[in-house]
């Protein structure tokens, strides 16, 4: 979570995600993501978390997580770089999208243990222009954020909730 305009709260790292506690979240500074504390050391994706505070200034909370949905639809849509929702009413759960006929779209970028690697695909996809709300890493899980943190965990659950229904449809098409 952004704390102002220098430092975000982020988890430490290797600590379980369900039962974290006071102790397991520390204060990293934004320009380069290292703790202020140098005894402590952040999730190893702080990369990623920093990027969206830096490329988004209006970004209060970033969530990151690893369902089954996003897990599975992350690898069936690597081939296509993205997955497009259109004609979900829970769309309008994103912020922006004020209507089930637009098209949303979450792109899927390439996993590496380098995350450098992974941030400049995302930097790409912003230099471009194109809109973003979040993202999939391949075979990894999902990013998504908002201005506070209700607004960054609404984000989150309505994509894995549309990616669910994306994979259902596939299944039963099939």
């Amino acid at each position: 979570m952004r704390m102002d305009d220098r430092h975000a709260a982020i988890t430490a790292s290797g600590k379980h995600k369900g039962r974290l506690q006071r102790d397991d979240i520390l204060i990293v500074d934004l320009d380069d993501g290292q703790p202020i504390d140098a005894t402590r050391k952040p999730s190893a994706e702080t990369l990623l978390h920093v990027q969206a505070y830096r490329r988004m200034p209006d970004v209060g909370a970033v969530l990151h997580t690893h369902s089954h949905n996003q897990s599975v639809a992350s690898r069936l849509y690597a081939g296509d770089g993205v997955v497009r929702f259109c004609g979900w009413e829970l769309q309008k759960a994103i912020a922006g999208h004020v209507t089930h006929d637009d098209t949303l779209e979450l792109p899927v970028f390439a996993n590496s243990q380098h995350m450098p690697d992974i941030a400049t695909r995302v930097d790409a996809w912003m230099d471009a222009g194109k809109p973003l709300a979040g993202y999939l890493i391949e075979g990894h899980g999902l990013y998504a954020w908002g201005r506070d943190m209700a607004e960054a965990l609404r984000h989150l659950e309505a994509f894995d909730f549309l990616l669910g229904c994306e994979l259902d449809l596939k299944r039963l098409i099939a």
